[in-house]
């Protein structure tokens, strides 16, 4: 029996007129991936804190042909993120994908000159981090949830790292408890909704240099990083960049190329997303 490679890449692929929001979206991971899936025919609600650049970077897709929407959110505040996201289920009649990837590094790690070493962490740093990377990802899938699980289905991806996976002397405390938080709370997620027709994923990129923490990734690549972990390079991002779906927990699927572009890759999370991935 003769397969065409087309038609497995549309139905494993396909995720036109799908609804999606996509958070911490107005640039790096989150940016590609909601390109992506707009491209790929969804209908997506790009949410971030940073409005300018938000309003840039959704004109440019919309100029492209792709229906994209915008929603300024602060993760941190959990009625910021309800209203966004009772806006978007209003405007779409309901939610398909929702891709919880803001997140924050305030601090380089200890492997770096002047990092962060356990002595020296300050409150103020610990609950910025966690209030970004671990509070504001429950209330997002706590908002997903609620659209969700009423109509039966739907697909929640976390942004978590390697560094939630095991110690990673380039990041901080804050980021290395808050990505490792995430995992678990994605797993006790997709136990209970499951059963409702609604999937929940974890993703574990690699180091990567993107905007996040105001530079700190960039701050944490090149040689230095490369000694820290023991291999090659950081990846340049996030158009040049590794990948956004470096290691999927809940299936095993594992990915160790870090030099792919993150668009290319960012179509493995389109597949994860779509209805038939």
């Amino acid at each position: 029996m003769s397969i065409d490679p087309a038609a497995v890449t549309t139905r494993l692929f396909d995720v036109r007129g799908r609804r999606a929001v996509v958070t911490g979206a107005a640039s790096g991971l989150g940016l590609a991936a909601a390109e992506v899936l707009a491209e790929c025919g969804a209908r997506v609600t790009l949410a971030d804190i940073d409005s300018e650049r938000l309003a840039e970077q959704a004109g440019r897709l919309s100029a492209g042909g792709c229906d994209v929407r915008t929603a300024v959110v602060d993760v941190t505040d959990d009625a910021s993120v309800r209203a966004a996201f009772a806006d978007a289920a209003a405007a779409y009649g309901g939610l398909d994908i929702v891709f919880a990837n803001a997140g924050i590094a305030a601090v380089p790690g200890y492997a770096n000159a002047g990092g962060q070493e356990l002595h020296m962490v300050a409150e103020d740093a610990w609950r910025k981090v966690i209030g970004v990377n671990l509070d504001g990802v429950l209330s997002t899938m706590r908002a997903a949830a609620g659209v969700m699980k009423p109509q039966g289905s739907g697909r929640i991806v976390v942004t978590a790292s390697t560094a939630g996976l095991r110690a990673d002397p380039m990041v901080c405390y804050g980021y290395i408890a808050s990505k490792a938080a995430v995992v678990n709370v994605a797993r006790q997620a997709a136990l209970e909704l499951a059963p409702h027709g609604v999937h929940v994923n974890v993703i574990a990129p690699g180091p990567i240099k993107t905007r996040i923490g105001g530079g700190v990734g960039a701050a944490m690549g090149g040689a230095r990083a490369a000694r820290a972990y023991g291999r090659g390079r950081g990846a340049e991002g996030p158009r040049a960049a590794p990948g956004i779906a470096g290691r999927e927990l809940h299936d095993g699927c594992r990915d160790h190329d870090r030099r792919r572009p993150v668009a290319r890759r960012a179509g493995r999370l389109v597949g994860l997303l779509s209805s038939r991935g």
